[in-house]
């Protein structure tokens, strides 16, 4: 599927922006509503305060007629309009008797439904196409009757628009304001982030150095961290592999170009004694290749393990009596006394087993190499001593040994001692090798002269 076609992401400082605008807007929002609503309650709470005062100044003025038997208002028309004179509403009441007929008022204002009340109580209607607020108050002194208060709604409405208006106006301009300050914030928080995009998108690809990095914060701060050491970690593997290749190329060259020779060498003689020379030659310098080409392998696998060694507890017992078992042919064959010490003893040991066999191979195959006595018979041992907190294994034998000079870089890549020079075979690699495993696993390396001459090679590992 085309990338083209996927839809675009939005971006980071969006996100944001919505993330933290988004709630607090709605938060403002259920908060206004909140400070609308009870500033609304208690305004139209002040109203009827005054609305059930006229109530009451009206039902004060209501007397009983001794000569009618009836009551009446005490007040006049005009009188009236001078008590309930209101410059921006306009007041309507009227006084009922209990059946509901008017006595005094405006006619067709009634408080429906009539009957017995515990107190004042407040109503909305219409009224001569009207919204009015009313309050109806039931008297039983000088005698029962209802009185009916109502008043337009003009003014408390304004009142409750104006504190809409302003309580809500504000807290907008803050939001806008609020909005404006977090969108530069976020900006200049993410600034590193965008610089970090941009120089990786302009970086050539061969370019494998640090990238720099301008943290505001301090997950861009990680964020640029690990990416430098993701390529310090590619830079180190493209090394390796340069470094493989380069070995390869100079290595082969040697042993290549001499089969090259003796083939050529071969071809021009026509006596069968002369060819079987050199193939036999050819076969040994094939063996020397194909070593060299294992041990560069397996600097390559060394180099490629240490970001993917995975130790956990295993039996060096058993890998050493594995890999004596695998060599004795071999020394057999070359004459020389291969042994074991304390191989029956198990130890366990935090490592990974195919380095530590690859340890054991490169020790042995050394010791067959370059190990065997000048005088007498060779001898070539495997030890195991076990420690409270560590197991050392030992690969020594009685052959001429090296000098201090050399001991001091035999476990570098190309170094050999005096036999290895002398024999002119192998490449100065195994040591190098074993190194190479020892410091991947954790573990210690030691080579050391022996007594009277000889070599011993010693591997410290930690138990589990």
């Amino acid at each position: 599927m085309s990338l083209a076609h996927e839809p675009q992401k939005p971006s980071l400082r969006n996100r944001l922006l919505r993330h933290v605008l988004l709630p607090l807007a709605l938060t403002w929002l259920l908060g206004s509503s909140l400070v609308v609503a009870v500033a609304a309650y208690f305004t139209q709470q002040a109203f009827d305060r005054s609305l059930l005062d006229d109530a009451y100044l009206v039902a004060s003025h209501v007397r009983g007629n001794p000569d009618l038997g009836e009551l009446e208002l005490s007040l006049s028309t005009q009188e009236m309009r001078t008590v309930l004179f209101d410059q921006s509403e306009a007041l309507f009441f009227a006084v009922l008797r209990p059946d509901g007929s008017l006595l005094a008022g405006h006619p067709g204002l009634h408080a429906d439904p009539l009957g017995e009340s515990r107190g004042p109580t407040f109503q909305s209607l219409d009224y001569q196409n009207r919204s009015l607020r009313r309050v109806t108050v039931h008297r039983h002194q000088p005698a029962e009757f209802y009185v009916v208060m109502a008043q337009t709604t003009t003014s408390r409405d304004r009142l409750i628009q104006r504190l809409l208006v302003f309580s809500i106006a504000p807290q907008i301009l803050l939001l806008i304001f609020l909005a404006t300050w977090l969108q530069r914030a976020i900006e200049e928080d993410l600034e590193p982030l965008s610089a970090l995009e941009k120089g990786l998108g302009q970086r050539d690809a061969r370019d494998l150095t640090p990238v720099p990095v301008s943290a505001s914060t301090r997950d861009i701060q990680r964020l640029g961290q690990a990416i430098n050491a993701l390529l310090g970690r590619i830079a180190d593997s493209v090394r390796a592999q340069r470094e493989f290749s380069g070995n390869v190329a100079h290595e082969l060259r040697t042993p290549l170009a001499g089969i090259r020779a003796l083939a050529d060498y071969g071809l021009g003689q026509n006596e069968p004694r002369v060819w079987r020379e050199q193939l036999e030659g050819i076969a040994q310098s094939q063996e020397r290749a194909s070593h060299l080409v294992d041990q560069l392998l397996a600097l390559a696998l060394a180099d490629e393990a240490q970001q993917t060694l995975e130790q956990k507890p295993i039996a060096l017992d058993q890998l050493v009596r594995e890999s004596v078992l695998r060599f004795l042919p071999r020394a057999d064959a070359e004459g020389v006394d291969l042994g074991a010490n304390n191989a029956e003893l198990a130890s366990t040991v935090l490592g990974n087993g195919a380095l530590v066999e690859g340890i054991l191979n490169n020790l042995l195959d050394n010791a067959l190499r370059y190990g065997r006595a000048q005088d007498g018979p060779s001898r070539i041992t495997v030890s195991l001593k076990d420690n409270p907190q560590s197991v050392v294994l030992s690969v020594y034998d009685n052959g001429p040994g090296v000098t201090k000079a050399q001991l001091q870089k035999l476990s570098k890549r190309w170094m050999q001692g005096a036999a290895g020079e002398a024999l002119r075979e192998g490449s100065g690699l195994g040591l190098a090798i074993v190194k190479a495993y020892v410091n991947l696993m954790g573990a210690r390396l030691h080579v050391d002269s022996e007594v009277p001459h000889g070599l011993r090679v010693s591997v410290t590992f930690s138990k589990p």
